[in-house]
């Protein structure tokens, strides 16, 4: 174990600093703006949105249904690392690959996105469980929180670069702000493969079993599967607390997903879009420090609870806005509870699992992270449409879509509030032999 060894911490949370940069540059800003305007350009944006919804969806699916079974693959081989270098490396070449599709050439678009997002939330499995290797259970909260910080100050830093480029191509010799954009994923896979670096340097996890051969393992992964599924069905508070988060994290997932793909629905223009943007991240970073230091002073459960009902002010709002004033102002608040809420749930779920099964578990947990992203950007997009069809105009549909957000906010929080997080710690120590 290297629980709270500073140079263990630093390389595991320096991986969040590494592939931020994709979830921000990519998911949240280039690809949704790029594919409505240059991959998918002249077609309605109703239509558009649709497909970048199920575009996510898809590859939700492909994590959702592998997870479980690499993960306890994983915790048989003392593989989680070369598990994470694998989707790492999916993840890089898939995003520079964005660079060479041509306009107008939306499929290959999409597919080369379904590989990179596989790659991208794939490897989180095995980076979220290498947790319980470098923070003990006191410590989580404030660890998994600077994962998050570092995470929105390495990816805000490298967009905004990005949004500089695009913004003043000529400054940096590109013929148009499409040139700039496409060296903007070039940009982010040369930034995730080099700081990925320090995770496989520092971060330990105990050796293979001598002996055991890959056949074994693989066996053996699903045989540990299999139980693990059973047991999870009889542990209450880790079931209940799985269906509270599949549903307010999807709230969260698909607003990151589609924010600014509604912002143009509902024709704000680019760079107001891309400022709001910025100004998430970089509140993000404190705050997502502030809330590890909140959930240690008033209680996880009681931090996550506070986000959550932020969230859902934030889902009503978002319907209703006009200015762009109010777009930023919309921002300033996400920026403050984002990271937060994906930091404690991420510490809450690590303190409530057997520590020797952190990468199978957090297997489940990633697939209910990547089954809810199937749901919410596919209940926008068929919100949307439904709307249209009923002769309404693009932006009550775009408007009514976000609304829908709301109620997984409303639903996950009420199952939420039944969990029991001191029963859940303690069964975890028991399980885990402590």
């Amino acid at each position: 174990m290297q629980h709270d060894d500073k140079k263990a911490i630093f390389g595991w949370a320096m991986y969040d600093w590494a592939n931020s940069a994709f979830a921000t540059t990519i998911m949240a800003a280039f690809f949704p703006v790029f594919f409505k305007q240059f991959w998918s350009a002249g077609a309605d944006p109703v239509v558009s949105t649709a497909k970048l919804g199920l575009a996510n969806s898809i590859a939700g699916i492909v994590v959702a249904l592998c997870a479980p079974v690499l993960g306890a693959i994983a915790d048989r081989g003392g593989a989680k690392k070369k598990f994470l270098l694998f989707f790492a490396f999916i993840g890089v070449v898939m995003t520079s690959s964005l660079y060479l599709v041509s306009k107008g050439n939306w499929p290959m678009a999409i597919a080369l996105y379904i590989f990179a997002v596989v790659g991208f939330s794939g490897g989180n499995i095995f980076y979220d469980s290498l947790i319980t290797r470098v923070a003990s259970r006191k410590r989580m909260d404030s660890v998994s929180a600077l994962g998050f910080s570092l995470g929105y100050l390495g990816g805000g830093i490298l967009f905004a670069v990005n949004v500089w480029m695009v913004l003043r191509p000529e400054t940096f010799g590109f013929a148009d702000a499409g040139d700039a954009v496409k060296i903007s994923f070039l940009s982010v896979s040369i930034w995730w493969a080099v700081f990925s670096i320090p995770i496989f340097l520092f971060v330990k996890e105990p050796a293979r079993a001598e002996g055991e051969s890959t056949l074994r393992i693989v066996k053996g992964g699903l045989v540990q599967l299999k139980n693990t599924f059973q047991e999870i069905r009889h542990l209450k508070v880790i079931f209940l607390f799985l269906m509270a988060y599949w549903l307010y994290i999807d709230g969260v997932n698909t607003i990151i997903r589609m924010a600014l793909d509604y912002g143009m629905s509902i024709g704000f223009e680019f760079k107001d879009l891309i400022v709001a943007l910025l100004i998430t991240q970089f509140i993000g970073f404190p705050s997502s420090i502030g809330f590890g230091y909140l959930g240690g002073k008033i209680g996880t459960k009681r931090a996550i609870f506070i986000a959550i009902g932020v969230y859902l002010c934030v889902s009503i709002w978002g319907a209703f806005m006009q200015s762009k004033n109010e777009f930023y102002i919309l921002a300033m608040v996400i920026g403050l509870v984002q990271g937060g809420i994906q930091a404690l749930s991420r510490s809450f779920y690590a303190k409530i699992i057997p520590v020797d099964k952190s990468a199978e578990y957090f297997g489940f947990y990633n697939m209910i992270g990547k089954f809810s992203v199937i749901i919410g950007p596919v209940l926008i997009g068929a919100t949307g449409l439904l709307v249209r069809s009923m002769g309404y105009s693009s932006h009550i549909a775009s408007r009514v879509g976000i609304t829908s957000v709301s109620l997984f906010f409303i639903a996950g929080g009420i199952l939420f509030y039944f969990v029991n997080e001191e029963a859940g710690r303690e069964k975890a120590k028991y399980l885990s032999g402590e």
